[in-house]
């Protein structure tokens, strides 16, 4: 960490940097935590960035405080809720009028009701709604608006190692599922969708528990899981791209943060949280990868 918070302290060359302010970032669920920290780090370094968050009120004085910190920010903001096909409609559209093009979006909007060691599912059906289809939706909603460019457009999923499908602790107890999910021959958005659902079944009828589903935070595990999924098959159908098309699209994740989503209990903070997610929005198309994940800047296995 203290590596990256130097790295953070070094300034783009003009050579590394693709962007001016002509270019348009877009941060949802951005009026605080990680989300805020992610906004105020692109507009600094010169983009022109768009705040959304589901609440007005919050959302504009966000963009106030960012204003205030620095002058000269290039920060707007518009309403939107990503769990509401309608707002994410309505802020294409404003996006079009107001900007023409965006180049970045990156999708942190994310909800989360469990802390310590709770593990309810009363709010399962939210977190999933907000986390996995929240992001998709709003992805395919942008994908026709972002720009044209030699050094391609960015996609930045905030996701979290308890989706992973792999991972050591915390993962699908059923052999087969996994397999299917992390081979990219076979996996679809039925599937990952199909997943979701079976999983949102069960805790309706109360047999979740014996499901083989993470064990912790299952509902979270379960919407971020379908997230690095999904960012994997979205790779790889825009890699069909031609140059001066493409999209390059990876998830990561920001640790466990000092935010309000964590009860204030994380060992990080948001300055260094938001630095990969910044990091994958500006490298250097040359230097760009595409369907992957990543932790503090070092690529890991979904």
């Amino acid at each position: 960490m203290q590596e990256i918070s130097l790295l953070r302290t070094i300034p783009y060359s003009d050579h590394q940097r693709w962007w001016s302010s002509e270019n348009v970032a877009v941060v949802t669920g951005s009026n605080r935590g990680i989300g805020l920290e992610i906004a105020r780090q692109l507009a600094v370094h010169g983009l022109t960035v768009v705040l959304t968050a589901r609440n007005v009120d919050a959302g504009l004085a966000a963009v106030k405080s960012l204003r205030d910190q620095e002058e000269g920010l290039k920060v707007e903001f518009h309403q939107l809720d990503v769990t509401d096909s309608s707002s994410i409609r309505e802020f294409g559209c404003w996006i079009k009028q107001t900007f023409g093009r965006l180049d970045i979006l990156v999708n942190n909007a994310g909800v989360n009701y469990n802390l310590g060691s709770d593990n309810s599912v009363e709010f399962a059906k939210t977190v999933v709604s907000t986390n996995y289809h929240g992001t998709k939706n709003m992805i395919k909603a942008m994908i026709p608006l972002m720009r044209e460019s030699p050094h391609g457009a960015r996609i930045v999923n905030v996701s979290s190692r308890l989706g992973r499908v792999n991972g050591r602790r915390n993962r699908l107890a059923n052999i087969e599922l996994r397999d299917q999910l992390s081979n990219p021959d076979v996996l679809t958005e039925e599937l990952i969708d199909g997943t979701v659902s079976k999983f949102i079944n069960q805790v309706k009828d109360g047999t979740w528990e014996s499901g083989g589903w993470p064990q912790t935070f299952t509902d979270y595990s379960i919407s971020k899981l379908a997230v690095n999924a999904y960012t994997r098959l979205l790779a790889k159908e825009l890699s069909r791209r031609q140059e001066g098309e493409k999209i390059y699209v990876n998830s990561f994740c920001p640790g466990w943060v000092k935010t309000s989503m964590t009860g204030y209990a994380g060992n990080m903070s948001p300055q260094d949280a938001a630095d990969t997610g910044v990091w994958l929005s500006l490298v250097l198309a040359e230097q760009a990868v595409t369907g992957k994940f990543f932790a503090e800047r070092r690529e890991i296995n979904f």
